[in-house]
């Protein structure tokens, strides 16, 4: 059978396919999974214009003592594992202004700005940085924003962010400071500070709010994140899904591993140190169908369980960014490119989910 280069406009990307499996097949978008062949890390999917691999990697952990017991010993094993990512293709990393703990904020962005710098040139210019900036209280002005998106230039040491992303929206709490947020975006995107922009934790009529808003002022909002996983794929979500979908919005999932609850690697007995234990303990013990099912695919594939989980988030249409902070967990995550699950998987996932008692607790910043 001969093979062909297949471009499907609307779901931003271009692949090796079947040509006549694609023209042959009616509704072939409900079979999607089943026929696309698999992402590889040099296979780029498009996010607004610009061009990054099919799953990035997230540092929320690079400076976070509280949760993830960072310490400044580790930079080097980070190092290792920024350079391991992208010798392999990797290209999106995913940070926040407030990602640190105390005196360490920011420290995720200066941790990357170095480990560019300090990268192969060639590398250095296609990574895609998605930099997030908080919405805390004293930023009450578009031009806080733009102050706020200059200092994590300086932090990361480059130019131009690839997508400036307003990290919650404050409708829930504080709607009059929503406006400046938006207009904040507006001005970083217009001055040439961010290629492009994009939300995170807004949920279905807030992400319809503000793209309409934008669109209003000739700016595209290309990318909305959110927690999108196996343990998180409620009713709101998939509505998210569906809306950035018709919109050619790219949904970025955010803690695909449930903060480590879909690695197989705890169970009620064994739960991690600090404050997911909390978590874990209410959760895990509901996860068996969905633990269950994973371990059944993963060994039939030979794959890992968060392997599996991973490559769900992929075939659902969504750029995962899984936490790394080692090279060993960098190197299995990359695991999850190159195949894909059946359809017949994903329904046997999905219904294992369903039978899971509790789901993962929704950020407490996440709209409506």
């Amino acid at each position: 059978m001969a093979w062909a280069m297949v471009s499907i406009p609307s779901s931003g990307f271009t692949c090796r396919g079947s040509k006549e499996s694609f023209l042959q097949t009616p509704n072939f978008k409900t079979r999607l999974p089943s026929l696309l062949p698999p992402f590889w890390p040099w296979e780029k999917v498009k996010i607004g214009p610009l061009s990054v691999s099919p799953m990035g990697f997230g540092t929320w952990a690079w400076g976070n003592q509280l949760l993830w017991g960072y310490q400044e010993a580790m930079d080097q094993a980070l190092q290792d594992t920024f350079d391991l990512a992208i010798s392999k293709g990797i290209n999106l990393f995913d940070t926040a202004d407030s990602y640190g703990t105390g005196r360490l904020n920011g420290q995720s962005e200066k941790l990357l700005g170095r480990f560019i710098k300090e990268g192969p040139k060639a590398a250095r210019e296609n990574i895609v940085i998605a930099s997030k900036f908080a919405a805390y209280p004293w930023r009450l002005t578009p031009g806080q924003f733009v102050d706020a998106c200059k200092s994590s230039l300086g932090r990361l040491q480059i130019e131009q962010i690839g997508i400036g992303q307003l990290h919650w929206s404050t409708a829930n709490y504080a709607p009059f400071q929503e406006l400046a947020l938006w207009d904040g975006l507006v001005a970083m995107y217009e001055k040439g500070l961010v290629r492009a922009v994009g939300v995170s934790n807004y949920g279905p009529k807030q992400l319809l709010k503000i793209h309409d808003y934008l669109k209003a002022r000739g700016v595209p909002l290309c990318s909305a994140q959110v927690q999108f996983s196996l343990l998180s794929m409620g009713d709101s979500q998939m509505e998210l899904k569906d809306i950035c979908d018709s919109l050619g919005i790219r949904l970025i999932s955010y803690s695909p591993l449930g903060l480590g609850m879909l690695t197989g690697k705890y169970t009620a007995a064994n739960l991690p140190a600090g404050p997911r234990a909390l978590l874990f303990r209410q959760i895990l013990p509901g996860l068996r169908p969905l633990l269950s099912a994973l371990e059944e695919i993963a060994q039939k594939r030979g794959k890992t369980i968060p392997q599996v989980a991973i490559n769900w988030c992929i075939c659902k249409g969504t750029v995962p960014i899984p936490g790394v902070k080692s090279v060993s967990q960098a190197e299995d995550n990359l695991g999850a490119l190159g195949w894909r699950l059946s359809s017949d998987e994903i329904f046997q996932l999905e219904a294992a989910a369903k039978e899971s008692p509790r789901m993962m607790i929704q950020n407490v910043f996440q709209t409506r």
